[in-house]
C-alpha cells in the first residue's frame, strides 16, 4: 500500500501545483487588466486614456502616478525601495524610479518592479494588427483579439473581432488535402484535418488541442466556432492610388486590365478615346451651326429694326409737309 501523504507533502505538493500555473499564466497575460494598461484621466484636460507618464493629449504629469507593475499609487515605509525613505509614505513624483519604454507608464522605485517590469511588459511588441500603430502613437488602451490573440488598438478592436471567423478560403477543407477541416487555426485563418493538424515542429501537450502546424498557435475545433468562409465582393476595394492612372483601369478593376494587358488593354483605351475624338468633333459641329443661326437672327433683327426707323421716319416728314 502507499504510504500516506502527510501535512508537510501535501502543502509542498500544492505550493508546486501553484507555482506551475502562475508560470503558466504568465504567458497568457490579460492586457486589458494589467496596471500598465489601467484608465487613466487626465488630471488638467480630464480627457480618457491609457495609464501613461504624461498625457497624451496635453502632455502633463498625473499628481498620482500609477506603477505599471505593481499598481500601487503609494510606496510604504516597509518596501524594497532603492530609494530609502524611512517612517515616510511617498506617493507622486517621490514614488516614480523610471518610464518603461514600451508602455510608456511610471515605474515605482521599488527593486523588484524596477528589475522586472522591463523583461515581462506586456505591451512590449503591442502592435495594432489592424492600423499597426504601437503604444506611443495613439492615446487609447490595448486589448486582444478573443479568437486569435493579436493585438489591438481601443478604435479597431470591435471591427476587427467582428469579422475575426472568417477564413481564407472558399469551403472548410483542409488545406493540404481535401477532407472536411475539423480544427481551425484563427491567426492563420485555415482549416485541419486530424491527420494534417499533427506536426512534427510544435508537439501537442496533454489535454489540449493540437497545435497549428503553421505558426504554432492553439487550435479550435470548427464546429464549435462560428466560422465562415470568404466571400468575394468587387467594387473599388483594389482602387487606383492615382485617378489619371488608366493602367489601373476604371473603378480600380486592376485585374480586369492585367488580363487584357496583351490582348486588347490598350486598344480598348485607344477606342475610347477616338470616341471621345468623334464626340469633341460633334459638339464643335454643333457649335458652329447654333454660331451661324444666331448670326442669321441677328441680321433679320437689325433689318427689322432699319425697316422700323425708315417708316417713322417718313411719317415725320409727311407731318411736316
Amino acid at each position: 500500500m502507499p504510504k500516506k501523504k502527510t501535512g508537510a507533502r501535501k502543502k509542498a505538493e500544492s505550493r508546486k501545483e501553484r507555482e506551475k500555473q502562475i508560470r503558466a499564466n504568465r504567458e497568457h497575460v490579460d492586457v486589458a487588466k494589467h496596471p500598465c494598461n489601467f484608465n487613466m484621466e487626465c488630471d488638467k484636460c480630464q480627457r480618457k486614456q491609457k495609464n501613461r507618464a504624461f498625457c497624451y493629449f496635453c502632455n502633463a504629469v498625473q499628481k498620482l502616478p500609477v506603477c505599471a507593475q505593481c499598481g500601487k499609487t503609494k510606496c510604504m515605509k516597509s518596501s524594497d525601495c532603492v530609494i530609502k525613505h524611512p517612517g515616510i509614505h511617498s506617493t507622486g513624483m517621490a514614488m516614480v524610479g523610471a518610464v518603461c519604454d514600451f508602455c510608456e507608464a511610471w515605474v515605482c522605485h521599488g527593486r523588484k518592479c524596477l528589475s522586472t517590469h522591463a523583461c515581462v511588459c506586456p505591451l512590449t511588441d503591442a502592435d495594432c494588427i489592424e492600423c499597426e500603430r504601437s503604444v506611443w502613437d495613439h492615446g487609447g488602451r490595448i486589448f486582444r483579439c478573443s479568437f486569435c490573440q493579436n493585438f489591438l488598438c481601443e478604435d479597431d478592436q470591435f471591427e476587427h473581432q467582428a469579422s475575426c471567423q472568417v477564413l481564407q478560403a472558399e469551403t472548410f477543407k483542409c488545406v493540404s488535402c481535401n477532407r472536411l477541416g475539423q480544427h481551425s487555426c484563427l491567426r492563420c485563418k485555415a482549416c485541419y484535418c486530424d491527420d494534417h493538424a499533427k506536426s512534427k515542429v510544435f508537439k501537442q501537450e496533454k489535454g489540449k488541442a493540437p497545435p497549428c502546424p503553421k505558426c504554432g498557435h492553439e487550435t479550435q475545433e470548427t464546429k464549435d466556432l462560428s466560422m465562415s468562409t470568404r466571400t468575394l465582393k468587387f467594387g473599388r476595394q483594389a482602387g487606383a492610388d492615382d485617378d489619371y492612372d488608366y493602367d489601373d483601369g476604371a473603378s480600380g478593376y486592376d485585374s480586369y486590365w492585367k488580363n487584357l494587358a496583351s490582348g486588347g488593354g490598350r486598344d480598348q483605351q485607344d477606342d475610347y478615346g477616338e470616341d471621345d475624338d468623334d464626340d469633341d468633333d460633334d459638339y464643335e459641329e454643333d457649335d458652329d451651326e447654333e454660331e451661324e443661326e444666331d448670326d442669321d437672327e441677328e441680321e433679320e433683327e437689325e433689318g427689322e429694326e432699319d425697316k422700323a426707323a425708315d417708316s417713322v421716319a417718313g411719317l415725320k416728314l409727311d407731318g411736316t409737309a
